[in-house]
This record gives structure tokens, C-alpha cells and sequence, in this order.
């Protein structure tokens, strides 16, 4: 019998599926992220055969070498930055992540996070909780308006192009983007302009919106110097991975109005936040779930699961990595 160790609790789709083959599923009962330590010391409790594994794992050499008999390692979700993959290739572990299922049910978060910068809906809402409403006021939290306004992408893959159809086909925005690889699909349907540079994007756009993984070439891709490229009256908005920004300089900049605001589902340090960035009016900050809608995050768990089934069974893994 094939033995799996799932890191944290998922929706149970995916479980269901890897119990039917008969596989002993084993579910961390933490209700939390493992340490480092308790990730080595559970995998090493049994010769496990597949993990199933989150990005807040940290899956390195360690890691590795407690569950030296598993064949894959299955993470639930797209990006795959919390593993070693050098390190996997090298003892011939599979590594799958969960891609595509997700694309729609991000671009959507993004999107609503977009609007809301906009209409500044979240300002609204707590000043009319915290009693300050007195009537209606022909000055009171002016937006902007979207029609005609140049979003501006970075990262046009699967995510980055949905957000961008949204844009330009929901609301007639012009669309502007940079990536290392042009989207000929995006320009074509879209009219989207290729910008040579990140810096032209980010000079041009009225609304920035991030869609990259997460490398070494894209830490801090957004720091103080490129955050002070952007317009004054531009939004900036994030749903890939936390440390592509310098959350300390988002602070600053948005404190200064550098910036007119800023709306964020990810973290550099998840779970803390930059010092001050809780207390600023001009940012939107939700906790990690742009993906989180019921049937998406079946769909993930399913894919995972799946990927896991595969290559038990002599398979190839449908969605396997490959090292960069």
C-alpha cells in the first residue's frame, strides 16, 4: 500500500481521490504551517511514497532526505519557489504544481482588488462603519474611473493575460504589459503593446498589476526606485508572490504619496506585514486568497492528487516542473 503525507489539511476532493486507490493518506493534524523541523520530523515517521505539499514548505535537502523514498513531491499551487529543484532533479524526484485550475479565479481577485483601489471601496466601507457618515457629500472619497485608463501588466502569462482580457474587453482599458517573452495571443486579441522594459510599463500605466514567479530576477522587482517611476495619481497591485516587492519601500511610498495606492493578496514575510503597512488608509490588503473559492481550490487539490496517482502508478506526472 502506497503511503502519502499531506503537510496541512485540504479540501477533501483530493484526499478522497488518493484514499480510493487504496493509499494510506496521512494529513498533518496541526492546523498550521509545519516548522521546518516538524516537516522533517513527520516525514521521517513513515517510507512515504508521495508528498503533497504547500507553499509555505519549505521542501530542500532536508526535506529530501527524511522522505527519501518518496517519488514525488505534489505542491498545491502554481509556483513551485518554496522547493529546491536543483536538488529534486539531482535524486530524481518529481516535483508537480498546480497550474491553469487557478487562472480565472485569480484574475477575478485581482480584478476586484483593481475596482475597489478605484471606487475606493474599502475607504468607504470603514468610514461608514467607524460612524463619520453624515450625508451624502459631493467631495467625499472621489475615485477614478477605469474607462479609457492604461493597465499595466507584468508577467503576461496565463494570470496576466486573463486580467488584461478583463480589462480591455469589460472595461475598455488600454493595455501595456512587459515579460521576457512577448504574448503575441495578447496583442492580437487584445491590442496590447509590448514594452521593451518594466520601466516603460511602469512610467506609461495608470495601473500596475504583478503576475510574476518568483526568482531571483523578480525579488524586488519592485522596489524603491522603480516604485518612484510610477505616476502619482497610478495604483499598484499584486497577486503573485510577496517578495516581488520591497514591502518596506511600498510603505514609504505610499506614506508619501509616491504612489496614489497600492492593493496586495501576498506578503513578503507572510505572515507579518511590513511595520505600518496594517495602519495606511491608501492600501487594500487581503490575506493570501486570490485563488480561494471552493471549486478552485477542489480543482487544486484534485490536480495534485492526481499528479501523485500518475506517477505511482508508472505514470508521468501530468503538470511535472522542470528546473529553470
Amino acid at each position: 500500500m502506497y503511503k502519502i503525507y499531506v503537510t496541512r489539511k485540504i479540501p477533501e476532493a483530493g484526499i478522497l481521490m488518493l484514499k480510493e486507490k487504496g493509499y494510506e493518506v496521512n494529513v498533518s493534524t496541526k492546523g498550521a504551517p509545519l516548522t521546518k523541523g516538524e516537516l522533517v520530523t513527520a516525514l521521517k515517521e513513515k517510507p512515504y511514497d508521495a508528498v503533497l505539499s504547500l507553499l509555505t514548505d519549505s521542501i530542500d535537502k532536508d526535506a529530501f532526505d527524511a522522505a527519501s523514498s518518496a517519488k514525488i513531491f505534489a505542491n498545491l499551487a502554481v509556483g513551485v519557489n518554496n522547493v529546491d529543484l536543483k536538488e529534486a532533479k539531482a535524486r530524481g524526484v518529481i516535483v508537480s504544481s498546480t497550474p491553469g485550475v487557478l487562472t480565472n479565479t485569480v484574475a477575478e481577485h485581482t480584478f476586484a482588488l483593481l475596482i475597489s483601489l478605484a471606487c475606493r471601496i474599502v475607504e468607504g466601507d470603514r468610514f461608514l462603519r467607524a460612524g463619520k457618515y453624515i450625508g451624502w457629500d459631493p467631495l467625499l472619497f472621489l475615485g477614478t474611473d477605469l474607462q479609457g485608463k492604461t493597465l499595466g501588466i507584468l508577467g503576461a502569462g496565463r494570470i496576466g493575460e486573463s486580467v488584461a482580457s478583463k480589462a480591455a474587453f469589460g472595461f475598455g482599458m488600454k493595455i501595456i504589459y512587459y515579460d521576457v517573452r512577448q504574448n503575441e495571443t495578447m496583442e492580437k486579441k487584445l491590442g496590447a503593446t509590448f514594452k521593451a522594459t518594466a520601466e516603460e510599463v511602469l512610467k506609461d500605466a495608470d495601473f500596475i498589476s504583478i503576475h510574476v514567479p518568483l526568482l531571483p530576477s523578480t525579488h524586488h522587482l519592485m522596489n524603491a526606485d522603480r516604485l518612484r517611476m510610477m505616476k502619482k495619481t497610478a495604483y499598484l497591485i499584486n497577486t503573485s508572490r510577496g517578495p516581488v516587492i520591497d514591502e518596506a519601500a511600498l510603505v514609504d511610498a505610499l506614506k508619501n504619496n509616491v504612489i496614489a495606492g497600492a492593493a496586495i493578496d501576498v506578503f513578503e514575510n507572510e505572515p507579518n506585514l511590513a511595520p505600518g503597512l496594517a495602519e495606511l488608509e491608501n492600501v487594500i490588503i487581503t490575506p493570501h486568497i486570490a485563488s480561494a473559492t471552493v471549486k478552485t481550490r477542489d480543482k487544486m487539490a484534485e490536480l495534485a492528487a492526481a499528479n501523485i496517482i500518475e506517477v505511482l502508478e508508472g505514470r508521468k506526472a501530468p503538470n511535472a516542473v522542470k528546473e529553470n
